[in-house]
């Protein structure tokens, strides 16, 4: 048996940045949705914020069905 390393090692580099990737969108998902709560406090529209996090979180949730879909086919 012989081990592609150099595709080993593209495999392991692509998911490491993919998965910081993914934990960066949902952080700023969650960042947007308490400055969303902030704006409430503060009277001001939190409309933007919440529209952000909606975002972020959409792009989260589409990586990690691209991610199933990639292993399932």
């Amino acid at each position: 048996m012989k081990i592609d390393w150099a595709a080993l090692g593209t495999v392991a580099g692509v998911s490491l940045v993919v998965t910081v990737a993914l934990v960066g969108m949902f952080t700023l998902g969650i960042s947007a949705l308490s400055a969303a709560t902030a704006a409430g406090r503060n009277g001001t529209s939190r409309l933007p914020a919440r529209l952000g996090a909606y975002a972020a979180f959409a792009a989260c949730t589409a990586g990690v069905g691209f991610g199933i879909y990639l292993i399932a086919s």
